[in-house]
């Protein structure tokens, strides 16, 4: 199973798919602008789970960030695998290699934000396979 940086256009639009499963809201078109703004200036990163087909089963984004409570850490953003593709290590093949860049590069901690819902549910199972402890609750005021 080989993880591949997503760095050009073509990268990202094979991932969009897989982004798009968790993120419905999004359209691909927005989808892609942020993805390549976020890449250019927030230090963003989208890997994909890599078996030589148009479209990547499964994608994660994050990005190192230093906070004052954790020190410098790598933030999940999304983690997302299509539903056909689901059930075949693949979140749990990104998951590894997230932690272990968060390794290589010093970090104190790597974090995550997920839903509450049963749809997440297997997520969260995956989570604390991981050894991920539930550390927080997430407020947030839409303007």
């Amino acid at each position: 199973m080989t993880v591949t940086i997503a760095q050009s256009d073509a990268d990202v639009q094979r991932c969009l798919p897989a982004l798009l499963a968790l993120r419905p809201h999004l359209t691909a078109d927005l989808a892609f602008k942020r993805i390549r703004y976020q890449q250019a200036h927030e230090q963003f990163v989208l890997a994909f789970i890599d078996d030589s087909t148009s479209t990547a089963p499964a994608v994660i984004g994050y990005r190192t960030m230093n906070l004052l409570y954790s020190g410098k850490t790598i933030y999940i953003d999304d983690l997302s695998t299509l539903l056909d593709a689901r059930g075949k290590g693949y979140a749990s093949a990104l998951l590894d290699f997230v932690i272990e860049q968060a390794r290589q590069t010093g970090c104190q901690c790597v974090s995550l934000d997920s839903g509450q819902n049963p749809a997440r549910y297997d997520a969260h199972r995956l989570y604390l396979n991981k050894r991920f402890n539930i550390a927080s609750h997430h407020f947030k005021l839409d303007l």
